[in-house]
């Protein structure tokens, strides 16, 4: 008996005959409906006898309904049966539905088989997980491709991962610079059927305009002056795996129009080649700029701007989730010791240097424009300038940024000006800014302290400290 079952669902005799071949010739045991009805019965039966299936192959037009209605049928009764649909060629608006419905991923009529049989082992690795820490794994890579807090949005993420992680959708990842999008992008792969393969990120926009057709599709020797030998492409670099395309909104129209024919087709020309050559890659893009925006300015094209955002993502600010922020520092704290050994008080210390009180609300109060990028940044040279075994808030030399403008009397904001010799001192005159800013926040927002903190641009644990220390508690 097969180690596989796949459930085929089509009202032709003549695809389902070809399906039964072609799975059977890979090892797969197969039973086939005609119908929304049959497959509803069949898989029924399959719980029943405890014999479930492992992959289910449908088209997207049947007798008594849709593909799409057979999906959501499966993603609410069997979630963790990979479902890809047929659908007609060209058809991408009907395809994107599809995986937005949950289909693990679709093939286009007329059937290429070399995509239908990479489709399918694919999709039966959801059969055979891989565990998340292999017993080689060091503890390097462990930490790596970690996501670190227990925050409501980064729980929020965790899971969301775990979902995609199980489908071949596109998803783009939206966030602020320095939030960890290409640790998400990982973290989909590796948690995914793909994680065996490779996985490849390409910044769009390091890469010059004239070598992009080259380094994404390859060339053939001759195809152009210097291209001295046949090149591999970053697709067929990825071929298998992943290509994740960071800051994909620097990529120029020219090559949009490219990728969008690869990712439709899913087969690429190198430079100089006759033939297109089929890749099997899943894609992830990323960027910190607003792309809808673009799309409306014309920067962007629409059909590939829907084509990889069929899923969104978005990677939340360190704002967002400041409660995360005394974790991420202690593990950014411990890398760094690790890696650098670093000289505490001028001996070698295997004990990695701690924050102190005054640091911490430091932190929780500053709004990281950077993000994690920057708060890495911060505690590195911190940890070079501490003195001993602690960091002091000095030693975070942390930017002064203004708070944010809230229509405040201009006469308050004003600077001193006169001849009083007693008024010399900056820190009461800022607190008093500061103060004033605040209060007119809280009146703004009825004395509501959440609101009154969004408002501000900080977190509310950060206004909590701030009403404290102004003692307007």
């Amino acid at each position: 008996m097969s180690q596989y079952l796949a459930l085929i669902v089509d009202d032709e005799p003549d695809i389902r005959e070809l399906l039964d071949i072609t799975l059977g010739r890979m090892g797969i045991e197969t039973r086939a409906a005609e119908n929304l009805a049959q497959a509803r019965a069949l898989l029924e039966t399959s719980v029943a006898a405890s014999s479930l299936f492992h992959l289910c192959i449908t088209d997207m037009r049947l007798p008594d309904g849709s593909g799409i209605e057979l999906v959501e049928y499966i993603q609410r009764h069997h979630p963790n049966l990979p479902v890809a649909v047929i659908t007609a060629h060209g058809n991408m608006e009907l395809a994107i539905s599809t995986l937005k419905a949950g289909a693990f991923d679709f093939v286009s009529k007329p059937l290429d088989l070399h995509v239908l049989r990479n489709l399918v082992t694919t999709a039966l690795k959801l059969a055979t997980p891989v565990p998340e820490h292999l017993p080689g794994d060091s503890d390097g890579r462990r930490s790596r491709h970690e996501l670190l807090g227990d925050s409501a949005p980064m729980q929020a993420i965790r899971a969301t991962i775990a979902k995609l992680a199980r489908s071949q959708a596109p998803v783009y990842i939206s966030g602020e610079s320095g939030t960890g999008k290409e640790l998400i992008a990982r973290l989909i792969h590796d948690k995914g059927p793909r994680a065996d393969a490779a996985f490849v990120p390409v910044n769009c926009g390091a890469i010059p305009e004239h070598l992009m057709e080259s380094e994404f599709f390859g060339h053939k020797k001759g195809s152009f002056t210097g291209a001295s030998g046949d090149k591999e492409g970053l697709f067929h670099a990825a071929h298998g795996g992943t290509l994740f395309l960071d800051e994909v909104a620097d990529l120029p129209l020219h090559m949009q129009v490219k990728l969008l024919r690869v990712i439709q087709e899913k087969a690429v020309r190198p430079v100089g080649a006759q033939k297109e050559a089929p890749v099997d890659v899943r894609i992830l893009s990323a960027t910190h700029k607003n792309l809808a925006a673009l799309v409306k300015d014309g920067a962007f094209r629409e059909d590939l701007f829907y084509r990889i955002n069929v899923i969104e993502l978005h990677a939340p600010s360190l704002r967002e989730r400041a409660q995360d922020i005394p974790q991420l520092a202690e593990h950014v704290l411990q890398r760094l010791c690790k890696q650098t050994q670093v000289q505490i008080g001028g001996t070698a210390s295997p004990l990695a240097p701690v924050l102190s009180a005054g640091a911490i609300d430091m932190l929780l109060y500053y709004p990281f424009p950077g993000n994690v990028r920057e708060l890495e940044n911060i505690l590195e040279r911190a940890v070079t300038l501490c003195e001993g075994n602690t960091i002091q808030p000095a030693d975070l030399r942390l930017p002064q940024l203004p708070l944010m403008e809230l229509s405040v009397d201009k006469a308050a904001a004003a600077p001193v000006t006169g001849n009083d010799s007693t008024s010399l001192s900056l820190d009461p005159y800022l607190g008093n800014i500061e103060k004033d800013t605040i209060m007119k926040a809280l009146e703004q927002t009825h004395y509501n302290k959440t609101a009154a903190a969004r408002l501000l641009g900080i977190t509310f644990r950060a206004l909590r400290y701030r009403l404290k220390k102004l003692g307007l508690e």
